[in-house]
């Protein structure tokens, strides 16, 4: 039995728009104009008209962090809170009247950013922290993910003083002689090891809180990061539970497993265990090796070839020192794994590059598919060797919404003016996929094609930043969905509309191609298919 949708505004992944398709055994069979999908109608098909609606194969968000983001919505929603400190502290405050065991005894929050603050310019303290309360330990993590802040408390059971070594590829802060309960980077995992981990079934309903959240925004593919979430619950106890979940039949979302690794030895013993990229299925698969380099632009802790402008004392944090990094990406590409590493400033990217150059000439592979995560600030030289290389690429565009506001003051003009430079390298021939790092940002697709077209901030539209890097809406929804299935080497059957691939698809309120730049991120999602089966409806729209 056939589904046949008619009556519609269809992009296959090519132009010209077509009207209607057909869906049969969770594939799409057939794409064209109305009157021919009608013409295949057969006894017991179902008719489904689209009333005019625009449809195109569903999301990928190509790098993300799924479980965390379940995680993070277990916690109170400090993004919502981050006008100003004040703010943030009450929104604490009532959480903690609400919830007072916390997650594991402790009180977590996510999301804040100390330069949306209106009251004051700085990051939070643990003085803040002691405000919300004295009597239960306090982490909040900073939007990004490199930084967090704990209350005097939680620095009382880590048993830190200031006298406390600094971790290598990490920060512990320290102002006035005494501990200030900021932690960058490496340093965050002293804190995250003192956090109670949940248990597999708490895993699972987080998992499942995030994938009813990315059905929402219409995204039935995730590439994400997740066994670094909890340091403490091995990489194959993640595995399981998202096995178990599509056991279950109560997976909605198709995962792609970026590998991450906190340390050498770890990527061992993971291939050592059959670990490899490529292995399992449509719904759960293991995806490239995630190498996290550097740290992030909001925090200074991106890595950069010169001092930050308005910062000198520092030029970021690099994760891991040069040898370690190389010998990741070596030892991956030497045993066939595919390599995703996160690289934010440029004096990482160079890092990066070289460790990838050094791998592929001593294990050349034709096509290795090796990516660059956030690629963000950049010179001209090193776009070149990225397209030389044939890497990918795996932009966020969403993160021109806070970063306009940012990035001349952190690097300056000059080396802003060759950096977020996707369309660029669209141009040279490099695979540019999209997503969203969530949490870091919320996962919201038509908010990031708005990024991608316009180039402008969401809401109080600074800019446009560097003009002649806008996609077109065509190129920005491949970056999410064309784009993102060859980065997991599935783009022979997922993100488009096309026969023998599968029927994943979202029905949209408007026609993207219609509605003006600025009103992308406005255009509603009205229902999210996986496999041809609805797994999202809005709560106003009745079912096609």
């Amino acid at each position: 039995m056939k589904t046949i949708y008619y009556n519609g505004i269809v992009y296959t992944g090519s132009l010209p728009l077509a009207e209607a398709f057909i869906v049969q055994d969770g594939l799409f069979v057939d794409a064209g104009s109305s009157r021919h999908a009608l013409e295949q109608q057969q006894d017991g098909d179902q008719l489904v008209d689209l009333q005019g609606k625009f449809v195109c194969s569903s999301f990928n968000d190509s790098h993300m962090h799924l479980l965390e983001l379940g995680y993070t919505l277990q916690m109170p929603p400090l993004a919502d809170h981050t006008g100003s400190l004040a703010d943030l502290l009450e929104c604490l405050r009532d959480f903690h009247a609400k919830h007072p065991k916390g997650m594991g005894g402790w009180l977590m929050g996510r999301g804040w950013n100390q330069d949306h603050f209106s009251d004051f310019h700085r990051m939070p303290d643990r003085h803040d922290l002691d405000q919300v309360s004295t009597q239960v330990p306090i982490c909040i993590i900073r939007a990004c993910g490199h930084c967090l802040v704990v209350n005097s408390l939680a620095l009382e059971q880590l048993g830190l003083t200031a006298d406390v070594s600094q971790p290598t590829g990490g920060r512990i802060g320290i102002q006035n002689g005494e501990l200030d309960g900021r932690f960058f980077d490496n340093a965050m995992d002293l804190v995250y090891g003192a956090i109670p981990a949940p248990d597999k079934d708490s895993l699972k309903e987080m998992i499942l809180t995030a994938c009813q959240t990315l059905n929402s925004y219409g995204i039935t593919s995730s590439q994400t990061d997740d066994y670094c979430v909890f340091r403490a619950i091995p990489w194959s106890v993640v595995d399981q539970a998202y096995q178990e979940l599509k056991s279950e039949g109560r997976l909605t979302v198709r995962v792609n497993e970026q590998c991450n690794f906190a340390t050498y030895q770890d990527l061992q013993e993971f291939v050592a265990a059959g670990g490899h990229t490529g292995n399992g299925d449509s719904m759960f698969r293991t995806g490239p090796v995630k190498i996290i380099g550097d740290g992030a632009l909001g925090a200074r802790t991106a890595l950069l070839s010169r001092p930050y402008q308005d910062d000198p004392s520092t030029r970021g944090l690099p994760v891991y020192d040069r040898d370690t990094l190389e010998s990741m990406i070596g030892y991956a590409n030497a045993h066939g794994l595919q390599t995703a590493t996160h690289a934010i400033g440029d004096a990482c990217l160079d890092w990066v590059l070289d460790a990838l150059e050094k791998a592929l000439t001593a294990h050349p592979r034709a096509d290795h598919r090796h990516g660059i995560v956030h690629c963000q600030i950049t010179r001209p030289d090193q776009l070149e060797r990225i397209r030389r290389l044939n890497l990918h690429v795996y932009a966020q565009s969403i993160f021109l919404d806070y970063d306009i506001h940012i990035v001349e003051d952190r690097v300056g003009p000059q080396l802003a003016s060759s950096s977020y430079n996707w369309k660029t390298l669209l141009n040279k021939g490099v695979t540019v996929s999209n997503g969203s790092d969530s949490p870091v940002e919320r996962p919201d697709v038509m908010a990031g094609i708005q990024c991608a077209v316009a180039r402008t901030t969401l809401h109080d539209h600074l800019g446009p930043y560097l003009p002649d890097q806008s996609f077109t809406l065509q190129e920005a929804l491949n970056s999410f969905t064309i784009a993102g299935a060859r980065a997991s080497f599935e783009e022979s059957h997922k993100g488009r509309i096309a026969p023998g691939f599968l029927a994943d698809f979202v029905v949209l309120g408007e026609n993207p191609f219609a509605v003006n730049s600025a009103d992308l991120h406005a255009v509603p999602i009205c229902a999210t298919y996986l496999g041809g089966q609805l797994v999202y409806q809005a709560s106003n729209q009745t079912a096609f």
